[in-house]
C-alpha cells in the first residue's frame, strides 16, 4: 500500500497535545456523522451521536480520529410532490472545505481486485471536532460502478451496501495504517465489520477492538449469506470453507453484530436498559463479548441555545420564557414558510421529529381521532402540533405514514407537517417546541437521544418509558411518562394502550399545567435542563469511552 503524498492530514494529525487521560490513539469507524448542515452526509440519530461524540474528542483533547464515508448525494433531500406528500431528491454535493489528503488505498470488491479508495479530511478547526477522514470511491481510474459506491447513504442495493461496509471497514483500516495504526479501533454500529476481519490478519490484537451495538430492530442488525460475502471480498481474503463455517450462524449466515460482539474484547450498548435488551438478544451465541452500557449523549455546545443555558444558570425566568418565545418564533416563521400557516407563540405547541419508522409511531396521537380531534380543538387549552422526520427513501410503510399526517393537517390550522429535517431544522425544533413527544413501542428504541437536546432547550418530553429515559425521568417534576406497558402484548393492544394513556397524561396534567400553573411548568422546564445536563452531555460519554471501553 502507498500514500501518494505527503502532507500534515497523513499523519496522525490534532492540533493539541492530547490530555493525559486521553492518550491512546482511537479511530472510531462510522458510515454516517452528523456533524454540521454544512455536511449533509448523515440520516438520522445515528449520525448525530457521532458528530458530537467527535465534537466533545475535541474539546476534552482525545487522541481520537474519526473514519467515515463521503457520500456524493448524501443520505436524500426531502421535497414535496404537487400534493405537498413526500418526495425524495438525489442531488449531489460539493463540500469545498473538506481537504484532498493525498492518501489513497485499494480494496479487493467481488472480481475487481483495485478499486481505489481515497480519504479527505475534515479538519478540526472548520466545525470543532476531531479530525474525521471520509472516503470516497469516486476517484480517476476506477470504473463506473466503483465511482458508484460512495454515492448513497445506505443503498437500496443489497451488493452496494457490502461494497459499502469493505470501502469503510478494510479502507478506512487501510487509511489508519498510512496513519500510523491505532492503539483502539472503535466500530460504532456493525456497518465496518471488515476493518475487524482485515486488522486481525494483520496482526492487531483482540484488545484492541471495541464494538457499539445500537438498535434492538431485526433489520438494523444486518445478516446475509457468508459465501456470498467471501466471493464479495468482505473478509480482506478469500476464506475456506472450514474458517467460513465458524464465522456463521442461523444455517449460513453471518450476523454482523454477532461477529463483532465476537472479535471484540469488549463491546458497549446505548443506555442501561438496551444493555438488558442486548445481553438479552444475543444471548444464545457463544464467545461474544460482555456488553457494558454508556449511555448516548449529544453535543451541548452545538445542541443547547446560548441564551437558554445563561438564564437556566441564573433561574431568570422572565428572560428564559422572552427567548422561548423569541426561538417559538423563528420556528413558526419555517412552518409559515412551508406550509403557510401562522402558529402562536402563546400556545402550547408539541414536536414529534425524528427517523419515521413504523415503530417510532409517529400517528400514535391519531389512534382515536375523535378524541384527537377534542384535544386538538379544545377553546379553552390551545395546542399546536409540528411533526418532521425522514423515512428510508424506500421504506413504503413509513412514507405511507408520513403523507397520511401530511393529508389529515391539510385543512387543520394548527397542524403542521414539515421536510427537510436535518440538522438545522432538527436545532430548530428543539429549540422552538415546549413538549417533545416520544412515542416508540417499548424496548425497541436504543436510546432515543433527540429528547436529551430538547430538554436542554426547556422542551419537556412527553414519553414512553424506553431507552435513555428510565435514566433521566422524575414523572411529573422534569418530564411526563407514560405507564409502561408489557412489550410482549400484540402491537394492536400496545398501541391503543399507549395512545389512551397518552390521550389522559395531556389532557389532564399536561396542557391544564401550562396553563392553569405557569409556576409550576417553569419548575419543570428548568429541572429537566437540570437533569439532562451534564448527565446526558456527550463530554460524559466521550471520558466513559476511553475510561470503561478503551482501557
Amino acid at each position: 500500500m502507498e500514500t501518494l503524498t505527503k502532507s500534515k492530514y497523513s499523519t496522525w494529525y490534532h492540533p493539541y497535545k492530547p490530555a493525559k487521560e486521553y492518550q491512546k490513539k482511537a479511530a472510531y469507524f462510522s458510515m454516517e456523522f452528523g456533524i454540521d448542515q454544512a455536511l449533509n452526509i448523515y440520516s438520522g440519530g445515528l449520525g448525530f451521536l457521532a458528530g458530537s461524540h467527535m465534537k466533545s474528542g475535541f474539546e476534552l483533547k482525545q487522541n481520537m480520529i474519526g473514519i467515515g464515508m463521503l457520500w456524493k448525494y448524501g443520505y436524500y433531500d426531502q421535497g414535496r410532490n404537487e400534493d405537498q406528500t413526500l418526495r425524495t431528491d438525489f442531488i449531489e454535493k460539493t463540500f469545498d472545505f473538506l481537504e484532498d489528503t493525498g492518501i489513497e488505498v485499494e480494496v479487493h470488491l467481488h472480481d475487481n481486485p483495485r478499486v481505489k479508495v481515497r480519504a479527505y479530511v475534515l479538519k478540526p478547526e472548520i466545525f470543532g471536532t476531531v479530525p474525521i477522514y471520509l472516503l470516497s470511491t469516486d476517484v480517476d481510474g476506477n470504473d463506473h460502478l466503483s465511482r458508484t459506491i460512495t454515492n448513497h447513504l445506505y443503498d437500496a442495493n443489497e451488493v452496494t451496501r457490502v461494497s459499502q461496509s469493505i470501502v469503510l471497514g478494510i479502507g478506512g483500516a487501510k487509511v489508519v495504517e498510512a496513519l500510523g495504526g491505532s492503539d483502539i479501533y472503535h466500530l460504532n454500529e456493525g456497518h465496518a465489520l471488515p476493518a475487524f476481519y482485515y486488522l486481525k490478519d494483520q496482526g492487531v490484537k483482540k484488545n484492541q477492538f471495541v464494538f457499539t451495538t445500537h438498535t434492538p430492530e431485526k433489520a438494523g442488525n444486518e445478516e446475509r449469506d457468508a459465501r456470498h460475502l467471501n466471493r464479495c471480498g468482505f473478509f480482506g481474503r478469500n476464506l475456506s470453507e472450514e474458517e467460513l463455517q465458524k464465522e456463521t450462524v442461523n444455517g449460513g449466515m453471518i450476523n454482523y453484530t454477532v461477529s463483532a460482539l465476537r472479535m471484540a474484547k469488549k463491546a458497549n450498548a446505548v443506555s442501561k436498559l438496551h444493555a438488558k435488551v442486548a445481553k438479552d438478544m444475543w444471548k444464545d451465541f457463544d464467545n461474544t463479548c460482555n456488553i457494558i452500557p454508556i449511555t448516548n449523549a449529544q453535543s451541548q455546545t452545538f445542541w443547547q441555545d446560548k441564551t437558554i443555558k445563561r438564564t437556566w444558570e441564573r433561574k431568570q425566568v422572565k428572560a428564559y420564557q422572552k427567548r422561548k418565545t423569541e426561538l417559538k418564533q423563528e420556528l413558526f416563521t419555517e412552518v409559515a414558510h412551508q406550509t403557510n400557516k401562522m402558529f402562536d407563540p402563546n400556545v402550547l405547541t408539541f414536536v414529534w421529529a425524528r427517523r419515521f419508522a413504523g415503530y417510532k409511531r409517529a400517528d400514535l396521537l391519531l389512534h382515536d381521532l375523535e378524541r384527537f380531534e377534542r384535544l386538538i380543538s379544545n377553546e379553552k387549552y390551545p395546542v399546536q402540533i409540528i411533526w418532521a422526520g425522514k423515512p428510508y427513501p424506500y421504506d413504503f410503510y413509513a412514507i405511507d405514514i408520513f403523507n397520511h399526517l401530511v393529508n389529515y393537517s391539510k385543512q387543520k390550522t394548527n397542524l403542521a407537517v414539515l421536510v427537510g429535517y436535518e440538522i438545522e431544522l432538527s436545532r430548530k425544533l428543539k429549540f422552538g417546541s415546549d413538549i417533545w413527544l416520544n412515542t416508540p413501542r417499548i424496548t425497541r428504541e436504543a436510546s432515543g437521544t433527540s429528547g436529551m437536546t430538547a430538554a436542554m432547550n426547556g422542551s419537556v418530553n412527553v414519553s414512553i418509558n424506553d431507552g435513555w429515559i428510565p435514566e433521566f425521568q422524575k414523572n411529573g417534576k422534569n418530564c411526563f411518562v407514560l405507564p409502561e406497558l408489557d412489550h410482549n402484548l400484540p402491537h394492536w393492544d400496545q398501541d391503543k394502550m399507549d395512545a389512551d394513556n397518552l390521550y389522559d397524561i395531556l389532557e389532564n396534567k399536561v396542557i391544564p399545567t401550562y396553563y392553569d400553573n405557569p409556576e409550576k411548568w417553569q419548575e419543570i422546564v428548568f429541572k429537566g435542563i437540570d437533569g439532562v445536563i451534564p448527565e446526558f452531555t456527550s463530554h460524559r460519554m466521550a471520558d466513559q469511552y476511553y475510561k470503561k471501553l478503551f482501557k
